[in-house]
């Protein structure tokens, strides 16, 4: 990405910002509700939460989504790619059409009860979920690859690691960090939901105290900081996408 296109992705960003502090306060004003503090209330909070245990909230909710995330990708990806043959994509289909259209956050309870309340109960969950997403792209981008590409490199005398280095992950590539930047949404959303459960740490934690406190400037900076870490999450896989990627934006 050019200094010059980085510079208007920069203003781009501060602007839409901007907007967006806009219409927050001026439904704030106009609703005059203790439900909707003003964007400076709710910075004053963020401040204070700072000063107190917000970061360390913020740090956990990061482990748990980053591991969730990494785990589901090293799992799906390769059993995506292998998708590509006939005789494995018997497998690893039905196990798409039976499990993907499951409701997986019904599971926490039982993911609860068989590995307790701590972080890997949180992030086996948030593991199972992301699996499918990416696992349904990267096996959709694998089947759809042209055979051409491979049985020239085969008939060159590569062997099936070479396939799977030089044509089949670089291909796919791109499709499962758009996998993956659409993930970062769900990931962040299945966070909320088991943070909110059983657990005294996390900011899905701190949204859930702060609404039943009725304290709303610090629900609102939790959920503000949910946000920031999930927007943080897509701009350094878009950074990593430009830099793994870099044929795809020439």
């Amino acid at each position: 990405m050019q200094s010059g296109e980085k510079e208007h992705r920069g203003w781009s960003y501060l602007i839409t910002g901007l907007l967006l502090l806009a219409t927050w306060h001026l439904f704030a004003v106009l609703l005059n509700s203790i439900a909707l503090p003003t964007p400076v209330a709710v910075f004053y909070a963020f401040i204070s939460g700072i000063k107190n245990e917000l970061l360390t909230h913020l740090f956990i909710s990061a482990i748990r989504v980053g591991y969730g995330i990494a785990l589901a990708l090293s799992l799906a990806v390769p059993l995506g790619l292998v998708s590509y043959k006939n005789r494995t994509d018997k497998f690893v289909a039905p196990l798409i059409y039976l499990l993907y259209p499951f409701p997986h956050i019904v599971l926490l309870p039982l993911i609860i009860l068989l590995f307790g309340i701590g972080d890997l109960s949180k992030i086996i969950l948030i593991t199972i979920i992301v699996f499918f997403q990416i696992l349904v792209t990267t096996r959709d981008a694998a089947r759809n690859l042209s055979t051409n590409y491979i049985y020239s490199l085969l008939s060159l005398g590569a062997s099936e690691k070479d396939v799977y280095k030089h044509v089949l992950f670089p291909a796919c590539l791109p499709k499962i960090l758009t996998a993956m930047r659409i993930s970062i949404g769900t990931a962040i959303a299945v966070l909320f939901f088991v943070e909110s459960f059983a657990t005294t740490k996390g900011l899905g934690y701190l949204i859930m105290d702060a609404w039943s406190r009725m304290a709303y400037p610090d629900l609102y900076a939790a959920i503000v900081t949910m946000a920031l870490l999930g927007f943080c999450l897509y701009v350094v896989l878009e950074k990593v996408e430009h830099k793994v990627c870099a044929w795809v934006y020439v």
